[in-house]
């Protein structure tokens, strides 16, 4: 097998490792409930759905890197949370969400990350929210294999 390739299995579908408990955010969520989840769950991106339930856009950590910005002016973690709380979640989130069907190949999926330089798919079937895929998702399949 070559350097950095996915190793094949009898399945390589989105589906077979993408997250399935996916933490998610409203459209008029505070950041500062962006920045808890992701601190908390150790997680780098949110999808946020309308609502009806489908992903209209989706939250990073890059996203929220604004506040440590005004932390590096000088203001503390405590002036961070107030701005935070005060910023929705709509004034920041990416719309042009790149989404992917379980059923998809995870060449694919791997393929259009690194085109499209983006660290997580929302995984899509339907129209409803059922996964995510994630660069840690690649990286634990790498580790599986390395075995």
């Amino acid at each position: 097998m070559k350097s950095g390739a996915i190793p094949e299995e009898k399945s390589s579908t989105v589906s077979d490792v993408m997250s399935r408990d996916v933490q998610t955010l409203g459209r008029n969520d505070r950041l500062s409930i962006a920045d808890d989840l992701m601190r908390q769950k150790r997680i780098r991106h949110l999808p946020v759905l309308d609502a009806d339930g489908e992903v209209a856009g989706i939250v990073s950590q890059r996203d929220l890197f604004r506040g440590a910005l005004v932390k590096a002016l000088g203001y503390g973690r405590s002036q961070e949370d107030k701005i935070l709380e005060t910023l929705v979640v709509k004034e920041v989130m990416a719309t042009d969400v790149v989404t992917i069907s379980p059923a998809a190949p995870l060449k694919e999926a791997a393929a259009t990350m690194l085109e499209k330089k983006i660290g997580s798919l929302p995984v899509v079937d339907g129209g409803r929210l059922v996964g995510i895929l994630t660069e840690a998702d690649f990286v634990a399949l790498a580790a599986k294999g390395a075995g």
